[in-house]
């Protein structure tokens, strides 16, 4: 048993995280420190199931996962942390999941199944319960033409937006329920109740019906939020009908739009009595992982959070409630009722870990030669200023302006290709079109004013064809925060840094974990996840929490935790090793590893890279009409993508290992007190070179919208 968690008479916080791949929990002191780290592999440990990264692949686009085995997970989960730590401390838990749609049978409805300590969850709540047994996740698309359908009944996506907040997505929970109402009638009629997981999760710890978050409400496209209720014309047509509409508000439930500033009840009595929790033990409100995790950064307002993935979101702190199509917008989760209202806005790419997996796969052997070629290939995949290459890898069906665009597309002198002529530049070009995606979208969201004062587009704008000035970095992000399997490789991290000319940092806890696991979203063993931590996080702030905002909290009790122990760097991990990331602050770690990436020399092993007499080959697997999907190609699930073949982590045989990034002598002491590190630095150089990219980049973008190529 930890020494902190056995002799220390401390209170503990413990948070949970569902995510795609396994069940997490971490716990902290008063103080934020880290002191466990328990997990529950599905793969591994619930191998039962047959899952792949914790999900099913199925014709059409399908991705789901089977909803029993998140109910047997969180029974191995609590039987770990009951072993090694004293669950008595515990008083206050939070918590996350995935986007999914839980679905239970009427049976148990109106009251929550009995649950007998004895017995174990899986017992009690089996496969039987739920209407629908393997539920989607977030990376289904088969329910996209329901999205869109929808999204024409509230007159396109401009009015959807207005009005509920969101556009046409192919997760959208309405086109979900929808798809459902449509295909599986037998499993409409015999359903009771559903929720989203967070919640779900939630009533399970504490066995009683949680309501959902107003966050997670504003998700599902259904929503009205300057109402703050539930949109009954919007659930009339996804239930087909006044009464199934009705139905479904009756099955969505209550809604919490007070936020995490309060408990929304105590642990079960079943917790108590088999686990040995407290029965004071506070509960607040679980929330939408993604969300979780931006809260464990606490970052400030001039930050932007961009989380690599099975989906990649950038997302900051907006102040005003101003809904279009250009972004997501969701309450902030953690905040006090007598607080101005904030808002996380969010800016998304379902076309993410596939793609890379996708290109890793056709031209290299390993993430190393990945890496190696992203840093040695000149920005824009040539030295010459007016042949640059674009590329855009639109694999899985996206919400507007991509809605109806899916392929592979390559540009190259402005002219639509199969392939590049060379072939070496298609992974940097694929991660440049990434980032600069993302770069193009904020600054048409600033345009907005969702963040503050609205810009007044320059007169240099208009001559360039775009409606922002691409070379002023002032309303950029002042710092990236960068998170996810993706943002350990130092090539992508100063691409990042190089097209928002901003530092790019990461959380310790990842920089530490990458050195040991760098090619999997999930973190290494005894390390913990940040949207786990998160709910930590919140749980803290929630049970003591007086005058302070979140935020505010959450940097104070980190400070004072620097202040106790004479400036050391937190644990980012709970096996007692000591962090590097001081270390390398301290003037001991490697420098920036490429600036434009044109002037760096890589000794590179050939047989890694495969370049040669392979342009058939590549010809006939990338051809931008008529692509079916990722998975026929690729044989990849979008959440394994990042994901080494050997299931150990090892690298394949006669490859070499990637070198992950490593923190900066350049961190500063503010970072490393809110447990950060520096990994590339802002090049002004470079920045100006891809500030002359924006605009060829919006034109292909724009002819790609309307469909001319």
């Amino acid at each position: 048993m930890p020494p902190a968690a056995s002799k220390s008479g401390a209170s503990l916080f413990l948070g949970l995280e569902l995510a795609t791949d396994q069940l997490r929990a971490s716990l902290v002191d008063e103080n934020l420190e880290l002191v466990g780290v328990e997990c529950v592999d599905f793969d591994t440990e619930l191998p039962e199931f047959q899952t792949q990264g914790g999900i099913f692949t199925t014709p059409g686009e399908a991705y789901t996962t089977p909803v029993d085995m998140f109910v047997k997970a969180l029974d191995f989960l609590l039987e770990k942390l009951h072993n090694n730590y004293d669950l008595s401390r515990i008083r206050a838990l939070g918590g996350s999941a995935q986007h999914a749609l839980i679905w239970w049978k009427s049976s148990p409805i109106p009251s929550f199944p009995a649950l007998d300590p004895r017995l174990p969850l899986y017992s009690q709540i089996t496969a039987q319960t739920f209407s629908l047994p393997n539920t989607p996740v977030a990376q289904d698309t088969s329910a996209h033409t329901h999205a869109l359908a929808l999204e024409a009944a509230l007159g396109g996506p401009d009015h959807m937006a207005a009005r509920v907040g969101i556009c046409a997505s192919p997760a959208l929970i309405a086109a979900q329920l929808l798809r459902v109402r449509e295909a599986a009638p037998e499993i409409w009629g015999s359903t009771g109740r559903v929720q989203v997981a967070s919640a779900f999760l939630a009533s399970l710890v504490c066995a009683q019906w949680v309501p959902i978050s107003e966050a997670e409400a504003c998700a599902t496209g259904m929503w009205l939020h300057g109402k703050g209720d539930w949109d009954d014309g919007v659930l009339d047509i996804v239930g087909g009908s006044r009464e199934d509409g009705r139905k479904i508000r009756g099955w969505m439930g209550e809604v919490d739009v007070v936020g995490c500033g309060r408990r929304v009840g105590t642990v079960s009595r079943y917790l108590v009595e088999r686990y040995g929790f407290d029965a004071d033990t506070t509960v607040t409100a679980f929330i939408p992982d993604y969300l979780s995790l931006y809260l464990s950064l606490t970052p400030s307002s001039t930050d932007a959070v961009l989380a690599f993935g099975p989906m990649d979101m950038l997302m900051t702190t907006a102040q005003h409630y101003i809904p279009t199509r250009l972004y997501n917008l969701y309450p902030h989760p953690a905040q006090d009722p007598n607080e101005k209202k904030k808002y996380v806005v969010t800016l998304t790419n379902r076309n993410a870990d596939v793609p890379r997996a996708l290109v890793r796969d056709m031209y290299t052997k390993s993430w190393s030669a990945f890496d190696r070629l992203v840093a040695i290939v000149p920005p824009g995949g040539s030295i010459g200023l007016d042949d640059k290459l674009f590329s855009f890898w639109l694999l899985q069906a996206d919400s507007c302006p991509f809605s109806h665009v899916k392929g592979i597309f390559r540009f190259e002198t402005g002219v639509k290709v199969n392939e590049f002529r060379d072939l070496r530049a298609n992974p940097r070009c694929l991660i440049e079109s990434q980032i600069l995606s993302f770069r193009v979208r904020w600054s048409r969201m600033l345009a907005t004013g969702v963040l503050g004062t609205q810009p007044q587009p320059p007169p240099l704008s208009a001559s360039l064809g775009v409606s922002f000035d691409p070379y002023d970095p002032a309303p950029l992000p002042a710092r990236v925060i960068a998170t996810g399997a993706a943002a350990n490789f130092p090539s992508i991290a100063n691409v990042v840094g190089d097209v928002f000319n901003a530092p790019v940092c990461m959380p310790a806890t990842q920089i530490d974990s990458a050195q040991a696991s760098p090619h999997r979203n999930a973190p290494a063993g005894g390390f913990p996840s940040r949207a786990a931590l998160g709910g930590a996080y919140i749980a803290r702030w929630a049970w003591g929490r007086g005058a302070r905002g979140y935020e505010e909290e959450i940097r104070r009790l980190l400070l004072k935790r620097w202040a106790a122990n004479g400036g050391a760097a937190a644990r980012t991990n709970a096996v007692g090793v000591p962090s590097s990331v001081a270390v390398a602050a301290s003037g001991y770690g490697p420098g920036r590893a490429s600036g434009l990436g044109a002037s760096v020399v890589v000794e590179e092993d050939e047989d890694e890279v495969l370049l040669v007499g392979h342009e058939e080959r590549m010809r006939t697997l990338t051809s931008s009409t008529n692509f079916s999907g990722s998975a026929s190609v690729s044989g990849a699930a979008p959440s394994t993508a990042f994901t080494t073949p050997d299931p150990n982590g090892a690298t394949p045989a006669g490859t070499t290992s990637l070198v992950p990034v490593t923190a900066l002598p350049s961190t500063g002491e503010g970072e490393l007190q809110l447990g950060l590190g520096r990994v590339a630095e802002a090049d002004v150089d470079a920045f100006m070179a891809y500030a002359s990219l924006v605009p060829e980049y919006c034109r292909l973008e724009g002819m790609l919208m309307k469909g001319l190529v």
